[in-house]
């Protein structure tokens, strides 16, 4: 089962928003994935473990793992597009 993570700076509001948001779309597929909520602070630390990382924020650093927009999952804009870049790189 693939590990998604979703980072803001408290981990608690936004991107546990997002990330529940991630999980009931995942589940509607049928496609099973463990998604988290992080704070940005210990990003690093979860980028460790996780395969994928869905950002809030822009990172201007090369990150080891695919990093997707979590921004969609919040306004609804592009979300369906961003869902399925998602699922195709679970499915790999």
């Amino acid at each position: 089962m693939k590990k998604i993570i979703v980072a803001c700076g408290s981990g608690v509001a936004t991107s546990q928003l997002i990330a529940t948001t991630l999980k009931s779309l995942l589940e509607d597929r049928g496609i099973k994935a463990s998604v988290e909520a992080v704070d940005l602070k210990s990003l690093d630390l979860y980028l460790q473990t996780a395969d994928i990382y869905i950002s809030i924020v822009h990172e201007k650093k090369e990150l080891p793992i695919p990093v997707f927009d979590g921004i969609p999952f919040l306004t609804g804009l592009g979300r369906d597009e961003e869902l399925e870049k998602i699922i195709k790189e679970i499915e790999k």
